[in-house]
């Protein structure tokens, strides 16, 4: 069982909604909007994904990170490494 599993349908819900601001962007371009409205919404579908993003790296920490820190061992240190990756991954973007 993942960490997210409880909220699983609110992540769901959260993409679709990404999504359609993300078909709603295209549609933008497709209408040659002026490129400021465009950069708005490509900013807000952009900060939109990375509350996403930390939601899960939340869970996972919670979850996943401190189950294994339990346990101890290597397996704890997979998971430490893997946690540190994922944020270096996120503070780049």
């Amino acid at each position: 069982m993942h960490g997210y599993t409880q909220d699983k349908d609110a992540y769901l819900k959260r993409l679709r909604r990404i999504e359609g601001q993300v078909r709603g962007i295209a549609k933008m371009i497709e209408g040659d909007q002026y490129c400021i409205d465009v950069l708005t919404q490509v900013s807000a579908a952009t900060k939109a994904l990375e509350a996403v993003a930390l939601g899960l790296l939340d869970e996972h920490l919670r979850h996943c990170v401190a189950q294994a820190a339990a346990e101890g061992g290597p397996v704890a240190e997979q998971k430490v490494a893997e946690a540190s990756a994922a944020i270096a991954r996120l503070v780049k973007s």
